[in-house]
């Protein structure tokens, strides 16, 4: 089979690679789509901390089951499926504690241990999850990112009901983390961003938007939440200066969520968390039920994925989506792989 192996930062080459043997508990996928995402841009500019060359990437997925091991209960050949692309241990504190998204000793299928980019993908069958038959196998491969939201969002609360949020960024992230807060009942959900673009993306999606640029974003809050603001912030870039924007306007007793993740050291005014008593919580990648949520909420029709693919390029033009995403900044939201062509 051909695999895409990033050899160095900015560097694909393809190689014809033998298929490794079936297990009884694994599956055979035949790769059907992969996304780009901001993680690995990060590896393609050789700026990933924790990645080392050569590295095989892909981790937002879809697929069809083409084997199955003979102790394989959970899907059949020709499934659709995507894969958690986690590896954990099983053994430590969070793993044996239902947080296995926090294992101590985590590896991530296109980061520090082999990813998907190749024709066919051998895996354990317990990281397959089996997708509705109407799914297109573009939104397949969108729902790897819409669980992060999905994890995002029940980070705060297992119940979006009535609730009232702001959203810091308006990326593929920040846009799905808005999506799912809306789909899950939150009353007010408002998406601060700068660009035009992904303004204009996020209102397509139904989600009302403000640019702090142009308007002063507390007063946009207050105009949006009332004069008690926000129940929580997502931050969704990973920057200090999102982070100062939730920490200053977010409500005495609030939450924040931070979802982006930060390349640098972030500077935070814990004296402010502390005197308002600000819950700041964390949210890392996503678990088995967030996979389960994503995939119903799409099933039911309350998240919006075409308007989020922005670029389409077959196997052989990897290194193509990559540049696209670099030359086109803000207006390459999602780029997808299609790994028949």
């Amino acid at each position: 089979m051909i695999q895409a192996i990033m050899t160095a930062p900015g560097n694909i080459v393809y190689q014809d690679v033998d298929i490794p043997e079936v297990q009884p508990e694994q599956i055979k996928v035949k790769m059907k789509r992969i996304g780009i995402c901001g993680s690995d841009i990060h590896v393609n500019h050789g700026k990933h901390p924790y990645t080392n060359y050569p590295v095989v990437q892909g981790h937002e997925v879809s697929a069809e089951v083409a084997e199955v091991g003979n102790k394989v209960t959970n899907c059949r050949v020709g499934d659709k499926v995507t894969i958690q692309p986690q590896v954990v241990c099983g053994k430590c504190y969070p793993c044996t504690h239902g947080m296995y998204n926090d294992c101590e000793t985590l590896k991530v299928m296109g980061f520090q241990t082999t990813g998907m980019a190749s024709e066919y993908f051998v895996v354990d069958a317990k990281k397959a999850l089996v997708l509705p038959k109407d799914m297109s196998w573009d939104h397949g491969a969108m729902i790897e990112p819409l669980a992060v939201a999905v994890h995002a969002v029940r980070r705060y609360s297992g119940d979006m009901h009535g609730k009232k949020a702001v959203v810091l960024g308006g990326g593929p992230i920040g846009n799905l983390v808005a999506q799912t807060a809306k789909a899950l009942g939150a009353e007010v959900v408002l998406l601060s961003e700068l660009s035009a673009y992904r303004l204009a993306t996020a209102q397509k999606c139904g989600i009302t938007t403000v640019n702090p640029n142009e308007r002063n974003l507390l007063d946009a809050i207050v105009e949006a939440c009332g004069k008690d603001r926000a129940d929580v912030i997502f931050e969704c870039i990973g920057i200090n200066p999102t982070m100062k924007q939730a920490i200053e306007y977010a409500r005495k007793g609030s939450h924040i969520i931070v979802v982006g993740v930060f390349g640098d050291l972030a500077t935070v005014d814990m004296a402010a968390v502390q005197d308002h008593e600000l819950s700041l919580l964390g949210s890392a990648m996503y678990r088995e039920e967030d996979y389960i949520k994503a995939i119903d909420l799409v099933a039911a029709g309350k998240i919006e994925f075409e308007t989020l693919i922005t670029h389409r390029f077959g196997f052989r033009e990897f290194k193509k989506g990559y540049d696209t995403i670099d030359q086109e900044k803000d207006k390459a939201m999602k780029v997808m792989i299609n790994m028949e062509k």
